[in-house]
């Protein structure tokens, strides 16, 4: 019995044969190793994905808090930036009151941030009623300003006289180089 195979399949099946061992030998000593290694990254990859959508999570909420607040204290952020003019002051004032005189306007030492002034304040008013509506109006007024007690009130004839200081909150400004 002979066996008749052609000289292209002998050539033929040692090609395949030697890339079907090279194919094995690459798997074995390249690919199962790295694939080890392929899967640790890519679980340390998720863990650090989802940390990362946890702290973009907390960045955003965040976020939308401050532009929350910045947007509900828009006018407390801009009365801050106002510079302290007492003749205005006075003219918005100044129908809460019969009369009312500020004197000279004097720094304190700064708080922080902040640059304080302190008013000294003269008024008379002919009830205590005018007085807190005079409160509610520097509540809402161009600038940060606290009432400091004691407020002084005496009585003469048919008007109070009252005398307080108010601090006068402005923010720095830090000049760029």
């Amino acid at each position: 019995m002979k066996i008749n195979i052609s000289r292209q399949s002998i050539y033929l099946l040692a090609l395949s044969i030697s890339l079907l061992v090279f194919v094995l030998l690459f798997s074995f000593l390249v690919l199962i190793p790295k694939g080890k290694e392929y899967r640790e990254q890519r679980s340390l990859l998720n863990k650090d994905r989802m940390e990362f959508r946890r702290y973009q999570e907390f960045s955003d909420s965040t976020f939308d808090k401050l532009k929350q607040l910045q947007s509900d204290n828009v006018h407390i952020i801009t009365a801050f930036d106002k510079s302290f003019n007492s003749e205005r002051f006075e003219k918005q004032h100044n129908p809460y009151f019969t009369t009312l005189k500020l004197s000279k306007k004097e720094a304190l030492e700064n708080e922080d941030e902040f640059t304080v002034y302190e008013v000294n304040t003269t008024s008379s008013i002919n009830s205590p009623q005018s007085f807190y509506e005079f409160l509610d109006a520097v509540n809402k007024g161009d600038w940060i300003i606290g009432i400091n007690f004691p407020i002084n009130f005496k009585r003469d004839h048919e008007l109070i006289t009252s005398s307080f200081t108010m601090k006068v909150y402005n923010t720095q400004k830090i000049s760029a180089k």
